[in-house]
């Protein structure tokens, strides 16, 4: 219980937050109309939008949250069954996870492109994003997995296995992206619906 947020006389300019509500105050909300804390429910969401301020909003969080831990089970049930299906010896290369980490790499490529794109629905990002490729790849497990190498007498495959998947999930992700800018090609506005308004600004 320590710091000065507890403390009603240090309250600053955002209300009852210490040092810290005052800089909230003045920053992200004087700047969205949003506390800092709705960014902890989806911290890819760009809150100088008006679209992706109503998508961590309060009368839509839970929806939010439900969304994402949805999404992780099913993520990490994936991952689960794929390591169930291609089992690895405590020496041998982890294929399936190094199979999971470089697909969910070229996936969340192709979610960002869809995402950008402005054709996705709301809860898209937080429940496949977030949810579900963030249950089905792990970064954790990768570096346990190379450790595990090493402590088993296998420097050279350890080494393969961790550059290994660096290297194909950076050409994972940009494949990805490509494929899914080629896939979901960004909307353009139609001639002839520029209203007055927008006429006068152009000019």
């Amino acid at each position: 219980m320590s710091g000065g947020a507890d403390r009603p006389e240090d309250s600053g300019p955002g209300g009852g937050d210490g040092g810290v509500g005052g800089a909230r105050g003045a920053g992200s909300r004087g700047a969205t109309g949003l506390g800092a804390d709705v960014m902890a429910v989806d911290p890819d969401v760009d809150l100088q939008l008006a679209a992706d301020r109503a998508e961590v909003s309060a009368p839509r969080r839970w929806r939010v949250l439900a969304a994402v831990a949805l999404g992780g089970v099913l993520g990490g049930l994936g991952r689960h069954g794929a390591a169930r299906l291609w089992p690895t010896d405590e020496a041998g290369f982890p294929f399936a996870l190094f199979a999971v980490n470089v697909l969910g790499c070229a996936l969340i490529a192709v979610l960002m492109a869809w995402i950008a794109s402005r054709h996705a629905p709301p809860l898209l990002r937080p429940f496949l994003g977030v949810g579900v490729l963030g249950g089905f790849t792990s970064f954790s497990a990768y570096a346990l997995d190379g450790t595990l190498l090493f402590d088993a007498d296998e420097p050279g495959v350890g080494l393969l296995y961790l550059g290994g998947t660096l290297l194909a999930a950076l050409v994972a992700v940009w494949a990805g992206a490509v494929a899914g800018r080629w896939a979901f090609p960004p909307r353009t506005p139609r001639a002839g619906r520029t209203g007055p308004g927008q006429a006068g600004a152009a000019r």
